[in-house]
């Protein structure tokens, strides 16, 4: 046992004796009953967590808000031109019957073939859905039913969201030729907004960091690195304009990371805003589900059609949405912490936002170690047929899960309840310490992804800029190392950091920037394999 040495030998031999009589028994029975099917699909656990700072807002069905309503938008004379339009472009386009969403999934399929293997950032292409969605979206045209921002525009999912009749690899060799017959509830979301699924994008094996059974995603900025977190495929396929936008999911870092690396807008919404059922699950009480797409208006459009309560998933809600178009973020505080980018805090402040100086307070000194026990300890519950019968063994990174799960087998019970009770602590103290309406800070920041994904608050990722790559082979380079930052919120005020960066990309263009793929620039190649390697992301490190 450990950290033990309190018992005498004696008490050793009653704990020995007892746990062989009763606990053992009750272990295996409990396996029996809900633990011989890997990925956690089935049997939540009955403890639900809840992010909110309040409980006092109703249950009743969202109510979704006015969209913007662009004029004067005219289909560009080249395909990629057109890859490169945000969501409400493209819908423009489709609504005004300039292009079809036939013509459409054409464009986008034929980049994901391109560039995909390039990338590697695709594990299944789903052309043969995908027509048959975007038809069936030309023809609701044609009749006049229009069902929003969302209709006929192609995406792509990471591939821990199961659709029926297509594989659900979830990026690792042990799973690469599984079929769930699952229909997940953001695809059920996403097919009823009249969206069109192009591909199932790659997750890093097991949704841990970029490394999947057919290789490891790559930066469309810098080819050279790789894209980080788990929802690779989502942001590189993003940035590279193979999908106007894509779903990825967040335990630990999973959408802050590509989308940083790769330099795409990206939200990780609040705990609980959209349900999975059908999705690969680590952590019942961290997965979250998110957008990366053009910008942040992208994001609440998608955010706006996904959200909503899933029957299935205890911990999803209706929670609130307003319209975050509609702010008056003149009457907003803004917090800025001393890691922030200063061109974001200028720029609001030029709009009228009160920024100040701001630090979260807490006393809670364990952030990393308990984001570690509580992801370790449920992923293991969800995968504990899978390390008993030795599959482990043949896990693309042996020091990543493996390691990790096998650490967790050894957490004391009594361990996990205490490090559940220091969370409660900490979202007490980041509650009373929130003095601001959101803050802006540094998105990759590793305490503060615990913490964000410990209290389940929103923020998003939005591109800020752009330096020279490390060691670049000639000045005239095209390749580029991407600046963000984060723009945080409360719980459940998803719509204010929203707001705030629609604002800010409002007077900029770094959102608007495309990855140099085909043109790195005079004198630069890319070898194979690539000399710099990124190594995987590391508890504790940022």
């Amino acid at each position: 046992m450990l950290d033990a040495d309190f018992f005498s030998d004696a008490k050793m031999l009653e704990i020995e004796k007892g746990a062989e009589e009763l606990n053992v028994p009750i272990i295996r029975s409990n396996r029996k009953l809900v633990a011989s099917v890997n990925g956690g699909l089935e049997n939540p656990s009955c403890l639900v967590f809840s992010a909110a700072f309040s409980h006092d807002h109703s249950d009743n069905p969202p109510k979704r808000f006015n969209y913007p309503s662009l004029s004067g938008v005219e289909r560009p004379k080249s395909d990629e031109d057109i890859s490169y339009m945000s969501i409400l472009e493209l819908g423009q386009l489709i609504k005004s019957k300039q292009i079809t969403s036939e013509e459409l999934a054409r464009i986008f399929l034929n980049r994901l073939k391109r560039y995909g293997p390039i990338l590697e950032s695709v594990i299944t292409i789903t052309e043969e859905l995908a027509y048959k969605q975007a038809r069936r979206a030309d023809e609701l045209l044609e009749q006049g039913t229009y069902l929003g921002p969302l209709h006929g525009i192609p995406y792509g999912l990471k591939d821990i969201i199961a659709v029926p009749h297509y594989k659900t690899t979830w990026g690792s060799k042990s799973f690469k030729n599984q079929v769930l017959d699952i229909e997940a509830w953001v695809y059920k979301r996403l097919k009823s907004s009249g969206a069109v699924l192009l591909a199932k994008l790659v997750t890093g094996s097991l949704a841990y960091d970029d490394v999947w059974f057919g290789g490891r995603t790559r930066n469309p900025w810098n080819l050279e690195e790789y894209s980080t977190g788990s929802s690779a495929g989502s942001a590189a396929s993003t940035s590279a304009g193979l999908v106007p936008f894509a779903i990825g999911s967040e335990t630990a870092g999973s959408i802050t990371y590509p989308a940083a690396r790769c330099g795409v807008t990206a939200l990780r919404p609040t705990f609980g805003t959209v349900g999975r059922t059908g999705v690969l699950s680590l952590s019942e009480s961290l997965d979250k589900l998110g957008p990366f797409c053009r910008s942040a208006a992208d994001c609440a459009i998608v955010l706006d059609a996904i959200r909503g309560q899933d029957p299935h998933d205890l911990s999803s809600r209706n929670i609130p949405f307003p319209d975050p178009f509609a702010v008056d973020i003149t009457k907003l505080t803004v917090g800025y912490l001393e890691d922030a980018e200063m061109d974001v805090v200028e720029k609001l402040h030029s709009k009228g936002v009160n920024m100040v100086p701001f630090k979260l307070n807490y006393t809670v000194d364990s952030a990393q170690g308990i984001l570690n026990f509580t992801m370790d300890v449920d992923m293991l519950a969800h995968f504990d047929e899978w390390q008993r019968s030795g599959q482990d063994d043949d896990y693309e990174v042996q020091d990543q899960w493996p390691l990790e799960l096998r650490r967790a087998r050894v957490v004391p019970a009594v361990d996990y309840v205490q490090a559940q009770r220091a969370r409660g602590k900490l979202m007490r103290e980041v509650r009373e310490n929130f003095k601001v309406d959101a803050f802006v800070g540094n998105a990759t920041d590793w305490e503060r992804v615990c913490v964000g994904n410990l209290v389940g608050m929103p923020v998003v990722v939005i591109p800020t800029g752009f330096k020279q790559i490390a060691d670049a082979p000639t000045n005239n380079t095209r390749r580029r190392c991407t600046i963000t930052t984060g723009v945080y919120a409360p719980p459940e005020h998803d719509h204010i950091a929203l707001a705030l960066a629609i604002v800010y990309q409002s007077m900029t263009e770094y959102h608007r920037q495309r990855p140099p793929i085909d043109d790195l620039g005079p004198d630069d190649s890319i070898p194979n394999p690539p000399t710099r390697i990124i190594p995987p992301r590391q508890l504790g490190k940022s």
